[in-house]
């Protein structure tokens, strides 16, 4: 198999340091990394700003001789220098011939690794009554990604779908559909505008917010009318991800809502009383983690219990963590989730740890990302706008390629290629990946 390009670059760096000013000169870390700018190059090394503080001499004099010493022309094409940086651009044919060998080998140049283990990776999560939207794209390509590659290395691995399909929003949503919609059952197209609807009259209506409350109640207590209401929306959003997940060729999750784990929240809050760890706040029923503080330094507890006995995202996330390492045996459990959820994750595995729920051989790692803003600058919010819907983002990528395809093929006189529908999915949906 083919060195990794990055360490075989540094070994190159590292043998012309010692070419160009001896051997007692010692190369710094890093030595290579990619190039900020493209212009310049695909990689470049800052050795000689380094070693312009030791060797006392003008970085762009040292960074002339680092480069006339490197020995790289196998790999790249002749290095340049810009003020103390040497900067390196990979030869096309080189290039050319790694992804010719990749795309002949189905492993791609992965190596099996030598003690395989149970690994959940928790990913996508969009919500039930809500159409997935662009939001949720990087989730679901980054998780897909990373649960293909530990699944190539051996590894045995769960691919979760934590859904939001639980709490207050759907005692709102039920009581609004329920004066609105009494007799049938709303399509997946109509729940968004209920949901905003229903938000609204939440916001603004107390003997509303009232009713919406106590069918939360009736939900959580199994009443017959609640649940199937809940059971119907629940089914309509998944047939419409279903589309989604298609058109992205990602298969395998599994579907575990926030109600997966209903029965589990009194036992999890229960057992950290137990175990002298839940602290009563005005009422809430919290724990203090160590090194986690609010704007004004005071000491930041996950509530775990709210003061009307109801529960939260914190006591369902822990259950979930506590039944991927006790029951399903779990080794390594990878979130990938946007980075404002960061703190949050950060302090419900801080408390996993502390009730003993995870040992220090498991990994529990949060796999952050940006957020997807509106043109206002601010995160998309489906309960105040509109989103651009995932299936339609999806859509006319596959239209654009397709006309691409068309396109070309008519510049070079050539006929359009029979498969050029076929063609198309890969191409768009690839270049959304």
């Amino acid at each position: 198999m083919a060195r990794p390009l990055l360490p075989l670059l540094a070994e190159r760096v590292r043998a012309a340091v010692t070419t160009a000013f001896g051997p007692e000169v010692a190369a710094p870390d890093p030595l290579v990394l990619p190039a900020r700018d493209a212009r310049h190059g695909d990689y470049a090394t800052s050795a000689a700003m380094a070693l312009a503080r030791i060797l006392k001499q003008p970085p762009p004099a040292l960074a002339a001789r680092l480069a006339e010493a490197l020995d790289v022309e196998d790999l790249c094409e002749p290095p340049t220098v810009a003020g103390g940086f040497v900067n390196l651009r990979l030869r096309r044919d080189w290039l050319g011939e790694r992804v010719s060998a990749l795309l002949g080998d189905h492993r791609a140049g992965l190596e099996p690794v030598d003690a395989p283990v149970r690994a959940v990776v928790d990913y996508s999560g969009p919500n039930v009554a809500k159409e997935m939207h662009v939001g949720h794209l990087r989730s679901t390509i980054i998780g897909d990604c990373l649960a293909n590659v530990l699944e190539l290395e051996g590894d045995d691995v769960l691919r979760v779908n934590h859904v939001g399909d639980w709490g207050t929003q759907f005692g709102i949503l039920i009581a609004h559909v329920e004066e609105v919609r009494p007799e049938d059952e709303p399509a997946m197209a109509e729940l968004l505008d209920l949901y905003r609807d229903a938000n609204r009259r939440a916001d603004e209506d107390a003997a509303f917010r009232d009713r919406a409350r106590s069918r939360v109640v009736d939900l959580q207590s199994g009443e017959d009318t609640a649940r199937r209401r809940w059971s119907t929306m629940v089914a309509a959003s998944r047939a419409a991800n279903d589309v989604v997940y298609d058109l992205l060729g990602v298969h395998g999750l599994e579907e575990r809502g926030e109600s997966s784990y209903a029965g589990e929240l009194a036992d999890v809050v229960a057992e950290l009383e137990a175990k002298g760890l839940v602290v009563v706040d005005d009422g809430a029923k919290c724990v203090y983690v160590e090194g986690f503080a609010n704007k004004e330094g005071e000491p930041l507890p996950l509530i775990v219990q709210k003061a009307d006995g109801g529960y939260n995202y914190a006591t369902s996330d822990l259950a979930a963590l506590r039944q991927r390492v006790r029951d399903e045996g779990a080794r390594v459990v990878l979130y990938v989730v946007d980075q404002s959820q960061s703190q949050h994750l950060e302090m419900v595995f801080a408390v996993a740890r502390l009730a003993g729920w995870v040992s220090d051989d498991v990994a529990v790692r949060h796999v952050p990302f940006g957020l997807v803003l509106g043109e206002d600058g601010k995160r998309l919010r489906t309960r105040s706008g509109d989103n651009v819907r995932l299936l339609d983002l999806l859509r006319e990528a596959v239209d654009r390629a397709r006309d691409f395809v068309v396109a070309r093929a008519e510049e070079r006189g050539e006929a359009v290629p029979d498969d050029h529908d076929a063609v198309a999915p890969a191409l768009g949906n690839g270049a959304q990946k």
